[in-house]
């Protein structure tokens, strides 16, 4: 009898994947897929105009070394920056300001900055195409997606944006943050339109969910029935990450042995979607210390608090009035969500600064997570969404695997690609449920 089974569990498995190959033979048959990036996971460009003021003769004269005819140059990723006197030069360009008058951000004075290859999975390849083997960020992903029936261009797309700039809480502008929703609106739109209208795939990394999560969020239901068939998020920090607060403390240079992190923290400082990425009161435990120093500690709720003592004090009110009532909740969007991250990869869970205050760093306790989100955060909406109706959420949890590798391990590729290839071949999971 077990036997007997077996045979027809192998014969429709058989049928599963001819209804499979015959379906990736032709583009037509699949749901469109875009890609939304993480923090620093696509390409930026900059220009000088007239009201550049350059601190040096080096960064006007020698930096950047090529520019295209119209003044465009690569702001990220330029590997210069690598060097001490050329990253001063550009943390200046890439630093962004918080203008209370306006209650909105903008570049420094006399830097432009633009996005490219918006609506194409170029920008989201390589950080630099002039560096392919040690800037590749989305490559593996989207190589694994054309193995399967995927083409660039036709139903797969990237959504890339100037991660410098967030989203801010109801009743406060977000010019840039608010014009790649916008954009990012009418890609999903254009995708399924041009697909006989079937509704399209988000899959996002990291902070690119947290933008998702919003467009979502800020569109109607019937908006979302109509055009999204499912969300894939990939290590998505909904919470926020004890990791963030190192970064305003004290600089963080992620492991490049060249660059002191003290250099790049006021560039950091000022990036607003790092606001958005400190702890949320939402998701960690307000009682439990996160940063403890020789003359207190600081949980989730003590975030001002902390960006103050910490010499940020204009950090503050953006944090207070934008961002605070921007992560108080977690919307449930209604349309099928998968979360998929890693564990078991130790990541910094509590922050210990000695005498030396914040200017060294800290001693860290760690804790689960991938390597840079802590688990509470990448598991959030699942507590969040206890009980929602109307509500599906799937969540996949792969041992070992970081928060940037997710988009090169074999396994975790293995297992983003089933999931797409689960939602368009649908029909062969529930043949073999059957049996």
């Amino acid at each position: 009898m077990n036997l007997h089974l077996t045979h027809i569990k192998l014969a429709i498995l058989s049928i599963s994947m001819m209804i499979f190959t015959c379906k990736t033979s032709s583009t037509n048959s699949l749901h469109p897929v875009i890609l939304i990036p993480g923090s620093g996971g696509n390409q930026l460009e900059a220009r000088l105009t007239a009201e550049y003021k350059s601190s040096s003769l080096l960064c006007n004269r020698w930096y950047p070394l090529k520019k295209d005819p119209d003044g465009w140059f690569r702001l990220w990723f330029d590997p210069t920056v690598l060097f001490k006197p050329f990253t001063k030069c550009f943390n200046k360009r890439m630093m962004i300001y918080y203008d209370p008058d306006v209650d909105d951000y903008h570049n420094a004075p006399g830097v432009e900055t633009r996005v490219p290859s918006f609506g194409s999975t170029q920008g989201l390849l390589y950080l630099n195409p002039n560096l392919k083997s040690i800037t590749s960020y989305m490559e593996p992903l989207v190589r694994s997606l054309e193995e399967v029936g995927y083409v660039s261009g036709s139903n797969l797309f990237g959504a890339p944006y100037d991660f410098r700039y967030g989203l801010a809480a109801e009743g406060h502008p977000s010019i840039v943050g608010s014009k790649f929703l916008s954009d990012l609106k009418n890609l999903i739109e254009s995708a399924s339109n041009s697909s006989g209208g079937r509704p399209v795939i988000l899959l996002s990394h990291s902070l690119g969910g947290l933008f998702v999560l919003q467009l979502l969020d800020r569109n109607p239901t019937s908006w979302r029935h109509k055009y999204i068939k499912h969300f894939i998020a990939l290590s998505a920090p909904w919470g926020g990450t004890v990791e963030e607060m190192r970064t305003f403390a004290s600089g963080n240079a992620f492991g490049v042995p060249l660059v002191d992190p003290l250099l790049v923290r006021e560039e950091q400082r000022s990036c607003a979607t790092n606001l958005w990425l400190m702890p949320s009161p939402k998701v960690f435990d307000r009682t439990k210390p996160l940063v403890i120093t020789r003359n207190g500690s600081y949980s989730s709720s003590d975030i001002a608090q902390f960006l103050q003592d910490i010499g940020f004090p204009e950090g503050v009110r953006p944090y207070k009035m934008r961002v605070l009532p921007l992560v108080q909740s977690l919307p449930s969007p209604q349309v099928p969500v998968t979360c998929v991250f890693g564990s078991g990869v130790r990541t910094p869970e509590t922050l210990f600064y000695g005498d030396s205050g914040f200017e060294k760093r800290p001693e860290v306790v760690y804790g689960d997570g991938d390597g840079t989100v802590n688990m509470v955060s990448l598991m959030a909406l699942e507590s969040a969404w206890d009980g929602r109706e109307n509500q599906s959420l799937k969540v996949i949890k792969i041992p070992g695997v970081s928060h940037t590798s997710i988009l090169k391990d074999g396994t975790a590729l293995g297992r983003i690609i089933g999931e797409v290839s689960g939602i368009n071949y649908e029909i062969s999971t529930s043949l073999l449920r059957w049996v």
